[in-house]
Order: structure tokens, then sequence, then C-alpha cells
């Protein structure tokens, strides 16, 4: 199943700890080559364009607290590139039980299984972006003037104009009678989009995070329900899976993100 559609940008998170994160030189922060496009991409959420054989995959993603916490038990990776119209994105998601609920734009798109995109195009840590999108290619965009732990508040007002994403399902959704194999996400980004509004300069740096939301979910009535704590009653934790390790769980520390190397 391939579904696309003309969307906007990045990403949610929750923040239920503000410990002390990585500076922003820390060696443990993730870094990427984003190599130009030598030939056109189209989003259909396959990587067979031959663009993408000349782009690197990224390392499987870690968990958010990186070495505190055990490795993610499915495999997450991601691959970018760019050219004089965007950045592209692809990013490829084991997952044995494929879920997806949500279907309204820029709803919460985090309580579904989803991939997050974080963006701080200057480095500031200011008016940076984030972009969600689930199974059923559902997108949650929007843009903070600074970090939630800095009184910053989302602005769900901001639209990626001429985004383009699609989703391909390498296994039917919503089905728990089979055993699925994963799911993979492509995406165009308009440098339009941003209110910077430029195409990055060669050797240019860009703070970027990358995120995967993934529930614990178990079989009742023949569907997926989120599993919870048999104490409490209270749904179970999501787990975070990320491209760079930020420490703590929290997405919204933009000087701890990765640094994406724009070149030719």
């Amino acid at each position: 199943m391939t579904s696309i559609i003309k969307i906007a940008a990045v990403t949610s998170f929750f923040f239920s700890a503000y410990g002390q994160a990585f500076s922003q030189d820390s060696p443990l922060s993730a870094t990427y080559d984003c190599r130009k496009a030598t030939s056109s991409v189209k989003i259909d959420g396959a990587v067979n364009d031959k663009a993408w054989q000349d782009a690197a995959w990224t390392p499987y993603f870690i968990d958010i607290e990186g070495d505190k916490r055990p490795a993610p038990y499915y495999k997450t990776r991601m691959k970018m590139l760019w050219d004089e119209k965007g950045l592209y994105i692809f990013a490829e998601l084991e997952e044995p039980h494929l879920q997806g609920t949500i279907t309204k734009h820029d709803a919460v798109i985090f309580q579904d299984n989803d991939f997050e995109v974080f963006i701080d195009p200057d480095n500031d840590e200011l008016n940076y972006y984030e972009i969600e999108v689930n199974t059923l290619n559902t997108i949650w965009d929007l843009m903070l003037s600074k970090p939630y732990r800095k009184g910053g508040k989302p602005d769900n007002s901001w639209t990626a104009t001429g985004l383009k994403t699609a989703v391909k399902l390498n296994g039917t959704l919503n089905n728990p009678a089979d055993t699925d194999k994963g799911w993979s996400v492509e995406m165009m980004i308009p440098w339009k989009a941003f209110k910077e509004n430029r195409v990055p300069a060669i050797n240019e740096i860009w703070k970027m995070n990358f995120s995967r939301v993934q529930w614990d979910f178990e079989v009742k009535d023949g569907k997926y329900v989120k599993k919870k704590d048999p104490e409490s009653g209270k749904e179970l934790p999501e787990y975070n899976w990320v491209w760079s390790n930020m420490g703590v769980i929290n997405m919204h520390i933009p000087e701890s993100w990765g640094k994406v190397t724009f070149v030719e």
C-alpha cells in the first residue's frame, strides 16, 4: 500500500525529564554528510531511485537515553539527499505489527507509532520545525519559537508549503492475524517551506534529529490496544528511538541534536 500526500513539517515529543543533556559540541552527537542528488527523486515511499544509491544509511537508531536504556528491539535507519528544491529524507522502519489510527492533519500523531523529524536551520535553538508521520501518512507539522522547557508553545499554523510525503507498507495495517515486515517513509521538504527560505551553502551545517515513537501493543477482540500497567491501569510509556543521542527523554533540546552537513 502506498499513499502520497502534499503536506507539512516536523514532529513532536514528550519531555518527562529535563536532566543534563549533552552539550552542543558533544562527541556523542551524530553527524551526517548529506549529498546533493545527482538525479530526480520520486516521492513514492520506496528507495528505488538512482539518486538514493549515492546516499549513505545512518547507523541504526538508538534509545533516546543512549546506553542508559536497552537497545531498540526493532531496527530503524534513514538516509538524506538535497538539491536546489529541497531536503529529501527516506526512513526504513522494521515492524512486525503495523498499526495506525490517526487520520486528522495536525492531530497528536505520536499517539500512534510514528516517525519524526526535527530541524533547526540556523542552529540558534529558536524557531525550529517538527514533522511527524504515521503509517497512514497523516502529518503533524508545527514550529516552535523555543523549546518547551523555556516556555515555547507549538505553532500548528505553520505549514510546510509544497511538502510531499509517501508511506509504503510492507505488510497489512491493523491486522494482528499476520506478521508484517515494516514500513518506510519518504519526504521532500522544500526550502521555501522554512521561514529562512534559502538553499544551504556547500558545507553548511544544520542541527537536526530524527525519532521513532514505538508503543507496546497487545491484541484484544482482534484489535491492537496499548498495554497498560496492571497496577495503575495507565498506558505503558512509549519507547523513543533516535538518530542522535539525547541523554534524556526530551527531543526538544536542539543544542543536543546531531549535525547535518550539506556536501556536493
